[in-house]
């Protein structure tokens, strides 16, 4: 089997919500079985209709990168889970990645530069008019990924 065509990774994009937590211990569970590492990406992306996403973790009222401010949080996210569960050892290996852009061009991106054996997922299931016009981010990398992907509901 060619380095090619041999498969990487579960790749595991989070947000640092509940849904992103479940994805992420499902991911780990596969992991596990199929003897696969975990790369856990979060994509900075600060949209013009959730303003203030990262400003959260700033207490000091002062000028930060928003790089900086989604590293931060991404490793207290990390932090929280591990310590959550502990026993899960896929989790303690996982790598993680913060890359700036657009989350599903991102997305879809770093899934083919790892060479990602698919792609684990948690959803908000947003409904109504919003998600018939703008299709959720989930949604969107189902459709255009070339690798399976996986989408978990908490």
């Amino acid at each position: 089997m060619s380095n090619k065509s041999r498969k990487h990774s579960i790749l595991v994009p989070v947000d640092f919500s509940h849904h992103s937590e479940m994805a992420l211990i499902k991911a780990c569970e596969m992991a596990q079985s199929m003897k696969l590492p975990i790369t856990v990406l979060h994509v900075v992306h600060d949209p013009g209709d959730m303003p203030g996403y990262y400003s959260t973790i700033n207490k000091k009222n002062s000028l930060v990168r928003i790089e900086d401010l989604a590293l931060d949080m991404f490793e207290d996210f990390m932090k929280a889970v591990k310590k959550r569960h502990p026993k899960i050892g896929a989790l303690r290996k996982a790598k993680t990645m913060l890359v700036v852009g657009l989350p599903v061009t991102k997305i879809l991106q770093v899934s083919e530069k790892l060479n990602a054996s698919m792609v684990v997922m948690g959803s908000q299931g947003r409904t109504g008019l919003d998600h018939m016009l703008l299709g959720s981010k989930a949604e969107q990398v189902v459709r255009l990924s070339s690798v399976p992907v996986t989408i978990v509901k908490a």
